[in-house]
């Protein structure tokens, strides 16, 4: 793609994405892609090194180049994740189980698409040259082809309950990602986190609910839901980046980037380099929550659905490529090999849900419990 001189230009570019990654831009023909703001929890500076201080309204007003850089890649790899999920999504759009479905998995994948948008507009309005420039690389790189920044981004959702859950819980992260963003000292990326975070909501309402229109149903069993389970939500453990983080340490005490519970009245942090670990262990246990909910509508003597291990299948982090199995327990390289096999996804559990799709009623309507 060429270069761009103003966000007019970048808007162009947009649409070009959506032709080449296959959307049908009429179909969201109504929605107005723009740019909202509104104000943050604080206009100071809530935490680290600069608490108190005014909130930094230019690129220029933060402190030091070092701290812009950072801030700069925070925005990007915000960015990159929202554009990456639509492209994810993309094949989903003509196997919608009901009109409701698609008009749900339209309004994820529009909001998706204006979150990069508003990244995208920080970037060329605050960052000059070098913003463009990763503006426009968000709209270079693609999920399917395996080049977007992190992992989780560069898998394919296959079909619904794949769907479901992702936005059940890789949403979820995102939850807490925009969360934490929303206390920046960087005051336009704080005032852009708040209608994220109020769209974000409907898309893990559309996971969660959709789970409970399966589970509902009864005709996919709880042994392959737990599958996607396992996939899903060991892959969003990953995403609350690595154990003993000096990222997460130098983003806190610049300021850019807060607590998930910054305004919840908690104590100042004991160790910095653990915030990765501490933002994993509250979504952990939000999961469970979630995950005991939809247990109450499996019958007694049916298996029940669990979360995975927060050790297993780690990519990244202290666990990285460790033998943990799904409860957590060690596993020689060989009896990991072949657990895996066992609780994660594969073509036979794809082939039986083709087979239950095809077969309809595997989703509860909306009006009876959806």
């Amino acid at each position: 793609m060429e270069q761009f001189a103003t966000f007019d230009d970048w808007i162009d570019l947009f649409h070009k994405w959506q032709k080449d990654i296959g959307f049908d831009s009429n179909l969201v023909k109504d929605y107005p892609f723009e740019a909202f703001y509104e104000d943050p929890p604080s206009s100071e500076v809530e935490f680290g090194d600069f608490t108190g201080q005014r909130k930094w309204e230019a690129i220029l007003q933060v402190p030091t180049q070092e701290m812009r850089d950072a801030l700069l890649h925070l925005i990007v790899y915000q960015g990159d994740t929202e554009f990456a999920s639509s492209e994810q999504q993309r094949n989903l759009l003509h196997t919608a189980p009901t009109p409701y479905d698609l008009k749900c998995l339209l309004r994820v994948m529009r909001e998706e698409m204006r979150h990069g948008w508003q990244m995208s507009h920080l970037l060329v309005t605050h960052f000059g040259g070098s913003g463009k420039v990763e503006a426009r690389k968000l709209l270079e790189r693609r999920a399917y082809k395996g080049n977007r920044l992190l992992g989780a981004f560069n898998q394919m959702v296959d079909h619904w309950l794949d769907f479901f859950t992702y936005t059940a819980f890789i949403d979820r992260d995102g939850k807490y990602q925009l969360t934490m963003l929303h206390h920046s000292g960087f005051a336009p990326l704080a005032r852009s986190m708040g209608p994220m975070l109020k769209e974000e909501s409907f898309h893990l309402f559309t996971g969660q609910s959709g789970l409970t229109r399966i589970v509902k149903a009864g005709k996919i069993t709880t042994e392959i839901i737990q599958k996607y389970l396992n996939k899903w939500i060991s892959t969003a453990y990953d995403l609350f980046g690595k154990d003993r983080s000096t990222s997460a340490l130098r983003f806190y005490r610049w300021g850019l980037k807060g607590r998930f519970n910054e305004d919840k009245g908690s104590a100042p942090p004991q160790h910095l380099e653990r915030l990765n670990e501490e933002a994993r262990s509250l979504y952990h246990q939000e999961i469970r929550e979630i995950i005991d909910g939809l247990n109450q509508l499996i019958p007694e003597n049916h298996t029940k659905l669990y979360p995975p291990d927060i050790r297993f299948n780690r990519q990244i982090g202290e666990y990285a490529d460790k033998t943990f199995g799904v409860d957590g327990g060690w596993l020689s390289v060989e009896e990991h090999l072949r657990h895996r096999q066992r609780v994660l996804p594969g073509p036979e559990d794809y082939q039986t849900l083709q087979t239950i799709f095809r077969e309809g009623d595997w989703i509860t309507a909306v009006n009876n419990g959806g």
